[in-house]
């Protein structure tokens, strides 16, 4: 009896469990049943979608006709075997769509047929022979990449499930789907059990097949990490990068959570932030497709969607992300990663207009629902210009651990970068209050970016080259303040963790005078860096201008060193320099073996001068120096045998055996010259003198005088950002009254 009790249980168990699975629906990922009506109804009507669906239809039907390759893994990225397995994961999740779409067969045919080869290689197939990674994949040399095949073969595998037999499902989940994801998971927690990219697309991975399979533990694993993963607290990566951190918590939510500040910025920085935004929204749709109450687009008051707004905010007039830490220079928003960003975020979000803008000039959508809205809101003539202003970003789980404030003026006629975030995880660089400058997307002053030729198997196998760490990572090779010759927090990326700078102020109230401010205590202890970087236009100035002030207080004598990275050709200096005959490294550590001196000068004035023309625009720095400073033109290229290094030059001040002191200088936007006409117009300075008039514990005060002897004198509280407090000071005779942290008289 006991036993016919126990039979009658399991009978009932096995029925519920059928019956569920059998009410799944398919798709149900980023495509349903509904949508895909939607679509195949809409065909031949809408614009974009029609042409969004030919240019796949044709990409698609040219790889059929080559036949599935399912190559044995043995190559880097860039390599033959990376690339094919990257194409095939990326044709299948295409396929599927169009299978949908389309309703014809070949494509489920197609998907079918290459999943079963993957089944048959997967089951006997070893590590990646490449040892490179922390951790290593099956198909590819990381397993990060195994994750992108995971991601994207979910969506492939949810639109042609129907079509398959329960044998062939079981046989593909048994043999290939669920051996896949245990792999990236348990078999690899260092990999999957962290907060980081990495981990993001391991998560959503996971997550993602558990949805198709209808595997509530897979999904566990996905959302909230591996509870027990046997990994020892400080354990590194092959970058630096804490592969766990003490307390810190793991999954899916736990990524969502931590590297997101509530702007939406990502501490990893732009370039990450877009390559991890694929798996961050399109594991948040299948989620609220699947499981629409956990309402994970609205977790943290809709980071997510908030997260798709900052990218967009982060990039020049041309699309392209600003290199903030480990970045790849052009990268920009015409990615995939974006387009899908774009659609989703406009579909699932507000539907803001403005993204309708960013999705014409993409000129391709989604082959899904979100893709269908934004290409019908574009034929009905709903788009309107994605307008980018000045913005402050925060950093930090909770907006506490500093940011990136963005100075715009006009039509982003000039655009600051000041960066004073968060170490930004292991592709963060040792940069506390750095800057970049843009002039109508073309970069005058620049950030480096990173040091790597992704995906190009010559150098380095596609991955990070030693320089990325010997140079780009360093503070020498931004434009911020290096100490004694070394980077900021010594380099160590455990010590850089702990600290962020300090926003002082951020006002963009006021067009015309914009200012952001921060400080930095951290970085050399013992001595603070306070930077205030204010964008100026003046009605008898060209073009506005850029005031720059670094103020620094020390316990102790230093060499501090401030190089300007400009991109253009040297036009002309108010001092003389001696160029050596021979080039030599400009020291030994820290960034320095990797720069040649090629000048050295005095200054001549106070008010040392040198400009320089870039993309047809001349540009000029001012900056008030003193007797004894040194003025240095370097260029990349020492200590460089592959050439791994861009030929990049600079300009630096160098000042010596000074603790208290206050570099302040001016970058100038005027005239133009046009290599057709050959004319040019406005090739000097509009500025006479630059000078520091006070400066103390509780002010500092820079006079700006004109050529046309008109002066402009910008004066900062150093104690006090509030903007009610009334200040009073008298300099050289003269009482300035104002009320709030700076005024510029």
């Amino acid at each position: 009896m006991h036993f016919r009790k126990m039979i009658n249980v399991m009978l009932l168990v096995w029925v519920s469990f059928t019956s569920t699975t059998q009410a799944q629906e398919h798709p149900n990922l980023i495509m349903t049943q509904a949508g895909v009506e939607k679509m195949r109804n809409s065909l031949g009507k809408v614009p974009l979608f029609d042409a969004s669906v030919q240019r796949v239809k044709q990409q698609v039907d040219a790889e059929i006709a080559l036949g599935i390759d399912t190559p044995i893994p043995k190559d880097f990225s860039g390599g033959y075997t990376h690339q094919r397995h990257k194409q095939n994961f990326i044709i299948a999740q295409q396929a599927g769509a169009l299978y949908q779409i389309l309703q014809d067969n070949k494509y489920a045919t197609y998907i079918r047929d290459m999943l079963f080869q993957y089944e048959a290689m997967y089951q006997s197939l070893p590590v990646h022979p490449q040892e490179r990674s922390y951790a290593r994949g099956k198909l590819f040399w990381q397993c990060l990449n195994d994750s992108n095949w995971l991601v994207y073969m979910s969506q492939a595998y949810d639109a042609i499930y129907d079509t398959l037999s329960i044998k062939e499902r079981e046989r593909l989940e048994n043999n290939l789907f669920r051996p896949f994801a245990d792999y990236i998971s348990i078999e690899n927690p260092q990999f999957y059990n962290r907060i980081h990219n990495h981990s993001t697309w391991g998560n959503a991975a996971v997550g993602m097949i558990a949805l198709v399979m209808n595997d509530e533990a897979l999904l566990q694993r996905a959302l909230y990490g591996i509870e027990d993963d046997g990994l020892e607290v400080g354990a590194r990566d092959n970058d630096g990068g804490f592969i766990k951190v003490e307390g810190q918590k793991a999954g899916f939510l736990a990524n969502l959570e931590d590297p997101f500040s509530p702007d939406g910025y990502y501490t990893e920085g732009p370039y990450y932030q877009r390559y991890a935004m694929y798996p961050f929204l399109i594991f948040a749709l299948a989620m609220h497709n699947v499981k629409p109450e956990m309402k994970v687009f609205e977790h943290k008051d809709n980071v997510l969607l908030k997260g798709v707004d900052a990218l967009l905010n982060l990039t020049d007039a041309a699309g392209n992300f600003f290199p903030l830490n480990d970045g790849q220079k052009g990268m920009s928003y015409f990615t995939p990663a974006l387009v899908s960003a774009v659609d989703i975020a406009f579909h699932y979000g507000t539907q803001n207009p403005q993204l309708l803008s960013i999705a014409e000039k993409q000129n391709e959508v989604l082959l899904d629902e979100s893709g269908l809205s934004v290409a019908l809101g574009i034929r009905d003539g709903k788009s309107q210009p994605f307008t980018k202003q000045s913005i402050n970003l925060t950093d930090g789980q909770d907006g506490q651990q500093g940011g990136v404030g963005i100075l715009r003026y006009g039509d982003e006629d000039l655009t600051l970068v000041f960066k004073y975030a968060a170490q930004g995880l292991s592709h963060g660089h040792y940069d506390k209050l750095s800057f970049s400058l843009y002039n109508k997307g073309n970069e005058v002053l620049q950030d480096y970016g990173l040091t790597r030729f992704v995906n190009i198997g010559q150098k380095g196998g596609g991955n990070y080259l030693k320089e990325n760490k010997t140079w780009a990572k360093q503070t020498i090779a931004h434009n911020t303040l290096t100490v004694n010759e070394t980077s900021h927090f010594n380099g160590d990326y455990e010590i850089g963790s702990q600290h962020h700078s300090q926003l002082y102020f951020f006002d963009s109230t006021n067009e015309n005078l914009q200012v952001v401010s921060a400080k930095e205590s951290n970085a050399y202890p013992g001595t603070e860096m306070h930077r205030t970087m204010a964008m100026i236009k003046l009605t008898e100035f060209e073009k506005p201008f850029l005031l720059d002030i670094m103020k620094v207080d020390s316990k102790s004598q230093n060499q501090y060193d401030l190089p300007f990275y400009f991109m253009g050709q040297v036009i002309s200096t108010n001092f003389d320099y001696d160029s050596p005959l021979s080039l030599s490294p400009l020291g030994r550590d820290n960034g320095y073996q990797h720069l040649y001196l090629e000048g050295k000068g005095k200054p001549a004035v106070a008010s040392t001068q040198f400009s320089w023309l870039g993309d047809g625009t001349f540009y000029t720095l001012t900056a008030s120096t003193n007797v004894s400073d040194e003025l240095l033109f370097t260029r990349l290229g020492a200590n460089d045998p592959d050439f791994n290094l861009r030929r990049d030059a600079a300009f630096m001040l160098r000042r010596k055996a000074t603790a208290n002191t206050v570099f302040a200088s001016v970058v100038e936007a005027h005239g133009s010259y046009n290599p057709v006409s050959e004319l040019s117009v406005n090739s000097y300075s509009s500025i006479a003198e630059l000078k520091v008039i006070l400066d103390d514990k509780n002010y500092t005060a820079v006079l700006i005088k004109g050529v046309n002897r008109q002066t402009k004198t910008f004066i900062m509280a150093n104690q006090d950002a509030s903007s009610s407090t009334k200040h009073q000071v008298t300099i050289e005779g003269k009482s300035y009254k104002w009320k709030g942290a700076y005024q510029l008289f």
